[in-house]
């Protein structure tokens, strides 16, 4: 029996390590009458204008955030790769990248200002002056995934903070121990408990908060099913942003550094075990050398330590549940039963694990070609012209960052200006993002844009004085 087996009360929620379903604690879930308090609170937070934090004080509560982080670097690195199985190498990375963010927010505060409106231009308007201001938007309700369980979280709470909204965040079933750690350290850095709450409840529950017409802003990041389900759902006059996943697509020409370029594509495809909605997936060589681009990924590949994402040594690690192993089996076996070369893995390594795996002209209606694996598995597809490349890797109803590689300008920008995505990367992997670019899904990938500064936009709203002299 699983630690998950020895509690299944309505009342607490244990979470385990994914590697080993090792016991790391247990949360209380909370009621909707719990949650309706909640809402009622931070509606009045938000219409009491006398309550409204001053940006001084967000700015200093933001900054000493950052701080308290820091100095809890190396307790939240170990928390994120024991809840989310991300290996300690990245999960200090995130911790860095999350302070980042937080001081980026703190910063970005001084951004939050209104512009002066022209009203001369016509006879109509002339006599007047007129500006405009920020305002917070509202409520915010947050709603966060697995994969980067402190980060994300920054990426949603941290701007609500610093454009003054009141926010509840729930985070992933899996991984909701980073998130508790991050309110609590906002809480200890000045925030009032009010204007953060940490909700954790079933499923039901928080469709009822997320649709609930309090709700001024809903933030998720999550799967393309949920989300525009959810987005349909919303009650009028809320708006919301939608992170998906994609199925990443690169573009290698003929005069690209192939021998440079492995390694990015390796972290690219592999890193989190491919757990990353820009992952590296559909890789498109010239066909003359797709075969020996396959075989040199593949030689990387096999090097890559799997194991306990708390074991220093650790690359690659395990899958967030034991189902998603069966799942990313059972497509890889679908496509080599179709026709596709397995160059390497292509079997599971344990409950919690699956070989790092590289795959040569997959069918192009296998689900490993069409949709996002969310695992250890790079596809890698032979093409007699460039064109029809950009076309394949146009195809589907995913769009979110590409990449292309190439010594040729001319090529790069014919990429850049092609590929159907938000970013196209040049001489590097698809899943590269620092945390001030915008960041942002097309088609089914997601809606509204990404990013702290984007996101602080968002969360805000204009008021428009028009004064009559």
């Amino acid at each position: 029996m699983t630690e998950l087996d020895k509690s299944k009360s309505a009342e607490t929620f244990d979470i385990v390590n994914p590697y080993d379903q090792t016991y790391l604690g247990s949360l209380p879930l909370v009621t909707w009458d719990d949650i309706d308090k909640d809402l009622a609170t931070a509606q009045q937070l938000f219409k009491d204008r006398q309550q409204w934090l001053p940006a001084f004080e967000r700015i200093n509560i933001l900054k000493k955030t950052a701080i308290l982080i820091s100095q809890r670097a190396d307790e939240l690195a170990l928390l994120i790769a024991s809840e989310g199985g991300k290996p300690l190498v990245d999960a200090r990375v995130e911790v860095t990248r999350a302070i980042d963010g937080v001081e980026l927010c703190a910063k970005e505060i001084s951004t939050l200002t209104g512009t002066q409106i022209p009203m001369d231009l016509t006879q109509a308007g002339a006599g007047r002056i007129a500006f405009t201001t920020k305002e917070p938007i509202g409520v915010v309700v947050a709603v966060s995934a697995f994969n980067h369980p402190l980060n994300l979280i920054v990426h949603q709470v941290a701007p609500a903070i610093a454009a003054g909204c009141p926010v509840l965040v729930k985070p992933a079933r899996d991984t909701p121990l980073s998130c508790k750690a991050f309110v609590d350290i906002l809480h200890e850095a000045g925030l009032p408990a009010q204007w953060c709450r940490f909700i954790m409840c079933e499923t039901s529950i928080s469709e009822k908060m997320i649709t609930d017409p309090r709700v001024a802003f809903f933030s998720f990041i999550g799967s393309a099913k949920i989300g525009w389900m959810l987005r349909a759902k919303l009650a009028p006059g809320t708006r919301c942003a939608l992170e998906h996943g994609g199925v990443a697509p690169v573009i290698i020409e003929e005069s690209a550094d192939i021998a440079a370029m492995i390694p990015s594509l390796l972290k690219g495809g592999f890193y989190h075990s491919g757990q990353v909605c820009v992952s590296v997936q559909r890789i498109f060589a010239p066909r003359d050398q797709a075969r020996a681009i396959a075989q040199m990924l593949a030689d990387g590949a096999e090097k890559i330590i799997v194991g306990n994402a708390i074991d220093e040594a650790t690359e690659c690690g395990p899958l967030i549940r034991p189902k998603e192993v069966d799942r990313v089996e059972a497509w890889v076996d679908e496509a080599v039963l179709a026709g596709a070369t397995l160059v390497t893995g292509g079997k599971r390594l344990g409950e919690s694990t699956y070989a790092p795996t590289v795959l040569l002209e997959p069918p192009v209606d296998a689900k490993v070609s069409t949709m996002e694996i969310f695992g250890p598995v790079v596809c890698v597809y032979g093409y007699d012209d460039i064109d029809q490349a950009i076309a394949q890797a146009n195809s589907l109803e995913y769009a979110f960052q590409a990449s292309v590689f190439t010594k040729n300008l001319d090529i790069a920008m014919k990429a850049v200006q092609a590929l159907d995505a938000t970013a196209v990367m040049v001489n590097d992997h698809t899943a590269f993002r620092v945390d001030w670019m915008p960041f942002a899904g097309r088609k089914q990938s997601g809606y509204n844009t990404g990013g702290i500064a984007y996101t602080m936009h968002d969360m805000s709203q204009d008021k428009m004085a028009v004064i009559k002299l």
